[in-house]
């Protein structure tokens, strides 16, 4: 029999579970049309299922300036100011779910910003809470996604470095060192969220310690893509599915242990749907 070990951590973290949570409940309650700006999280069954219940995703500011009324929810992920403002001023009723740590970031580097202080923001520039952060910076701000990019920094003076919640907590002490060498006055803050870090060492382990790992969650999610390639490194029998149906037990290999992960936007009974089916059929 084939022995699992799920990942304590696996699944919503605290953010993502409150800002679906608002969505459902601003469903549930039907008063106005329903609004998310992007889809809430990056999980195309709980993105379904609140199409179903009558929940339109807004993807840009061109879209949203079609809409005058209603309620609008704000994803996890954030936004910037202007778009923030932008949902206000058309009359929109603002349901507010960026998770507490990504306003943490908006708060630094606004702050920071006001200062005259030049943020890099360390993550990847086309994911939307790397948008929404850079919304919340003056002019002087610049996203650092790989240690080679350092180098194409301009000569700086005062910096405020902050990171993508979600991002490689490795690679983000590698990519750090590499700023220090620029010599910027700078002043570091790993805004790094703990359930992220402690997700990605948890992961590690388990990979570490089993002949087969699988990793689920969206297909664009980037914590889900991280924890994939962290446990890649580690175990080669690494395997990426969004649900039960991509697992496929003919490319599967014959081994006596399983280890299971989950990215932050990936709903429990998909997880327990896997669990079960490799503890009965592997």
């Amino acid at each position: 029999m084939t022995d699992v070990i799920v990942a304590k951590t696996a699944g919503f973290c605290f953010g993502v579970t409150k800002a679906v949570e608002k969505v459902y409940q601003q469903a549930e309650e039907g008063i106005t049309p329903i609004y998310t700006y992007g889809p809430i999280i990056h999980n195309e069954e709980v993105v379904a299922d609140l199409e179903r219940k009558g929940v339109r995703v807004i993807s840009d500011e061109a879209a949203l300036e079609q809409i005058h009324e209603g309620t609008i929810v704000i994803r996890s992920h954030g936004v910037g100011r202007t778009e923030e403002e932008k949902m206000r001023s058309i009359g929109l009723q603002v349901v507010d779910a960026t998770c507490p740590f990504v306003k943490k970031i908006h708060r630094i580097v606004s702050k920071a910003s006001e200062d005259g202080r030049s943020i890099i923001i360390i993550g990847s520039a086309e994911h939307p809470e790397v948008k929404g952060i850079r919304g919340w910076c003056g002019n002087s701000a610049y996203v650092i996604g790989e240690i080679e990019e350092v180098e194409t920094l301009p000569a700086l003076d005062r910096v405020t470095v902050v990171s993508q919640t979600t991002f490689n907590y490795k690679k983000f002490k590698e990519i750090v060192e590499k700023i220090k060498e620029k010599r910027y006055d700078s002043c570091v803050v790993n805004t790094i969220c703990n359930a992220t870090q402690e997700r990605q060492v948890e992961a590690r382990q388990i990979a570490g310690a089993v002949e087969a790992m699988i990793v689920i969650g969206g297909k664009n999610s980037s914590n889900t893509q991280k924890l994939y390639n962290i446990c890649k490194d580690v175990c080669p029998h690494t395997y990426y599915i969004q649900t039960l149906v991509d697992l496929e037990p003919q490319g599967f290999p014959n081994v006596r242990s399983v280890g299971i992960t989950a990215g932050a936007s990936t709903p429990k009974n998909i997880i327990e749907e896997v669990h079960s089916y490799v503890r009965s059929k592997l």
